[in-house]
């Protein structure tokens, strides 16, 4: 069974926006549903109801987020809602050439996430504009798997739940 991915969108350029869109087809290819929303005017009521969410983004300024990302932050830090039913990704964008700030925007988002409770499934997909490849074939070729790994539960949680290594009843 697929799962349900909102993919949230910072973006200065267009770039992650673009890449979005790539995961986006992925993922649907894999049977799951994405959808993709533009930080633009979101605030911190999106993640209600908790869910997973996939949020790509690049680094702007200084290690900033974008700016159509800085309202949508602004809202986490200021109202600091509870995100424990929240599961993301995360897909960061950046320059090595800016080393001090490389993929800034998407660590700021990683630790505020953590820090209102939500869960990070998977390793942060870091990608350097100055590497030479595309960011949106990358993005593709790591996002099944990442889904994948969130819809098929782990050993830990089986064992938990005491579905683990059961043999069937005969």
């Amino acid at each position: 069974m697929g799962l349900h991915i909102t993919i949230l969108v910072g973006t200065m350029t267009g770039t992650a926006e673009m890449v979005a869109q790539e995961v986006q087809q992925a993922l649907e290819a894999g049977g799951h549903q994405a959808m993709i929303r533009m930080m633009d005017g979101l605030d911190a009521g999106v993640f209600e109801g908790g869910g997973t969410f996939l949020i790509c983004t690049s680094t702007y300024g200084q290690g900033d987020v974008p700016d159509n990302a800085q309202e949508f932050f602004s809202s986490l830090e200021t109202e600091k809602p509870d995100l424990a039913g929240v599961t993301y990704g995360l897909i960061a964008l950046g320059d090595r050439t800016y080393k001090d700030t490389y993929c800034h925007g998407g660590i700021r988002f990683d630790e505020l996430l953590t820090q209102l409770g939500a869960r990070r499934a998977g390793e942060i997909l870091f990608h350097d504009a100055s590497s030479g490849t595309l960011p949106e074939e990358l993005a593709a070729q790591w996002v099944v798997p990442w889904a994948e790994q969130l819809a098929s539960p782990s050993e830990v949680e089986q064992q938990l739940s005491g579905t683990a290594n059961k043999v069937p009843a005969e």
